[in-house]
């Protein structure tokens, strides 16, 4: 059954075409991501679907009776409302439903919680309310009745996110939903719209992501739309397939496709998101291709600083910003050439690390020392400072007009532009007719230029189209210094750092010999072992759970762990409420009709069933927890 059908639609601005003539169709049960380079219009040709913005020609047809929901990149909360109303902002009769019966619950009126529940009864839309649980714990949503006016950005688009999922559309248009999630919420979020039957279309330049989600991948390249069956790695084969037909002479492609292609054969299968007929698919391009790709690879081998003995030291470091501990007694030594990635949940302190490290922010307790040699070079999230009438060479020329490189060559700061995607064309644009992600990818630039032996990059690939991830890391992987990066990023991660920082919370960090699929395998084992250990204690014992002695040398909660078990303590408080409120409708049945009573009774023996089931979870986690 269709459900989209776009047919000559056509976008421009001013003398600039975005895409013209692009015509496709969706179907029920499709999911689809469109890539694109930052500033050629995927953003506006979903926006345009959405009914955000009009097409200059071209038409839009929807099946009938389609419900469709959007998230943009940017999301417009009503500042008055709580999180609470901006969560359930939404016609769909069962969330208004649900929404009523929350803020009855906390009146405790009880006439308006027994009208309150009898609505949700008449709608069946108790599924909505342990769907809307699930969504705003793994989403960590909490402080309901906190003003929208007071959140950060990040916060918002959380939220902004739950509201779209909560609405359960026909259709789901997303924009970059991976921002500002944290790993586990990414994670999470990949199940989710993978184990629904979702329709959805979405711009995202998380490659894992593409590959567990996607079914299908349109490029929208040079106003033109190319359709690429299967996942993210499908695409790249058949991308790079179609570029050798169209040029053989696409040196730089070739070798970037050479790149991907070796390190794609090294990754792990274990991780399940990359399928085997999809992998093959993939490999089977090798021959073809190589035939005919030459010798060689992309260079960028910029003649940096040397490095010295002593790189950068970290002696007894403690930061806390009253009860909230970010760093306690860190210590660790750089040795030459270390590439470290810093991960961890949202909120547990890897930005402040880093401004730590360049003398941004004070240090509570401990030491950092650089090396005589070290010439550091930090991206920030939030640094860009352009005057919009300066030129985009301009930008760059400030920096440094040439680069030396090994062999006694130079790279111009036009040759830096071009290798960033920036065509000649371009050079010589304002900074104020940029995009936002062209303007980042020229922030970055202008770092890299500094020519600094220790990089430190929070969260570059940002707002940054994939093909500009790629430049990136080809230029980070002919990066001879030390590299030190947070990026939720998780393929950006795998390609170029081989230890992690591990942010545990209460200012606990793990330093972790590997890359992210690394750690997420090893946790997928340790977690695997405790539920086999809680599992063989439990058949050991004779007595009640409640009652067993504490275990020595037992493995302590993971930080996932401890969040599952925190979460849990308040799910049981508000399931114990809604039990206590029914026991009540039951202790007075003359109240209720005979067909209501039987369906409150079938509810409350459910209710009783996942209570039981929460605590039996509830007591495993806290036994470990006392070990």
């Amino acid at each position: 059954m269709f459900y989209l059908r776009v047919d000559s639609l056509s976008k421009a601005y001013h003398d600039k075409v975005l895409f013209k003539d692009v015509a496709f169709s969706l179907s029920k049960g499709q999911r689809v991501a469109l890539v694109a380079r930052n500033g050629t219009g995927k953003t506006t040709l979903i926006r345009i679907l959405a009914g955000e913005e009009p097409a200059d020609q071209g038409r839009i047809e929807w099946a009938r009776d389609i419900r469709v929901g959007f998230l943009p990149q940017e999301p417009e909360l009503n500042p008055e409302h709580t999180v609470m109303q901006a969560l359930y902002a939404s016609e769909r009769p069962e969330l208004r439903a649900i929404h009523a019966y929350e803020v009855a619950l906390k009146s405790q009126d009880t006439a308006q919680i027994q009208r309150a529940y009898a609505e949700v009864e008449r709608l069946h839309a108790w599924d909505y309310q342990v769907m809307a649980q699930q969504i705003l714990s793994r989403l960590k949503i909490d402080g309901l009745e906190q003003p929208v006016a007071v959140l950060s950005g990040g916060q918002k688009r959380r939220i902004a996110l739950a509201q779209t999922l909560l609405d359960a559309p026909d259709f789901l248009i997303l924009d970059e939903p991976t921002n500002h999630l944290d790993l586990d919420m990414m994670e999470w979020l990949e199940q989710y719209l993978t184990s629904q039957s979702m329709t959805l279309l979405m711009v995202t330049h998380d490659r894992y992501f593409l590959e567990a989600v996607c079914d299908e991948i349109l490029e929208l390249e040079q106003g033109q739309l190319y359709r690429v069956s299967g996942g993210f790695s499908d695409y790249l084969a058949q991308k790079y397939a179609r570029l050798e037909r169209e040029s053989r002479e696409t040196e730089v492609a070739r070798n970037r496709y050479r790149r991907e292609l070796a390190w794609f054969r090294k990754q792990p299968r274990a991780r399940g998101t990359k399928s085997r007929a999809r992998s093959e698919a993939f490999l089977s391009l090798q021959d073809e291709l190589e035939s005919v790709s030459g010798e060689g690879a992309l260079s960028l081998d910029i003649l940096m600083p040397r490095l010295g003995g002593k790189i950068l030291e970290l002696h007894h470091l403690a930061k806390a910003f009253g009860d909230k501990v970010v760093l306690k007694d860190f210590s660790h030594d750089f040795s030459k050439g270390d590439r470290i990635g810093v991960v961890g949940p949202n909120g547990s302190g890897k930005s402040t690390f880093l401004n730590l490290l360049v003398g941004e922010q004070p240090l509570d307790q401990g030491e950092v020392v650089i090396g005589e040699t070290i010439e550091l070079a930090y991206y920030r999230q939030q640094n860009m400072h352009f005057r919009n009438d300066q030129r985009v060479i301009e930008v760059i020329k400030e920096i440094a007009e040439v680069l030396p490189v090994r062999g006694g060559g130079q790279i111009t700061a036009a040759q830096m532009l071009e290798r960033f995607l920036f065509p000649a064309p371009v050079h010589w644009r304002q900074v104020s007719t940029l995009s936002g992600g062209e303007k980042r990818r020229l922030y970055l630039l202008t770092v890299l230029l500094q020519n600094p032996n220790f990089l430190i990059l929070d969260e570059p690939t940002n707002d940054l189209d994939i093909a500009t991830i790629e430049v990136l890391e080809d230029f980070l992987q002919d990066f001879k210094g030390n590299l030190l990066v947070v990026s939720h990023d998780r393929w950006f991660m795998d390609r170029l750092v081989n230890h992690l920082f591990v942010f545990e919370g209460d200012g606990q960090v793990l330093y972790f010999p590997g890359n992210y699929t690394d750690y997420w395998l090893a946790q997928q084992e340790q977690e695997k072992a405790l539920r086999q250990q809680a599992k063989e204690d439990k058949s050991k014992e004779d007595k009640p759970l409640e009652r067993k002695p504490p275990r020595e040398n037992k493995p302590k909660l993971s930080y996932k762990q401890q969040k599952e078990y925190e979460g849990l303590e308040q799910e049981l408080e508000q399931l114990q409420t809604r039990k206590q409120q029914m026991e009540a409708e039951l202790a007075n049945p003359g109240d209720l009709g005979a067909g209501s009573l039987q369906k409150l009774s079938a509810t409350f023996g459910e209710l009783e069933a996942e209570i039981e089931s929460k605590e039996l979870r509830w007591l495993e986690l806290a036994e470990l927890a006392e070990g």
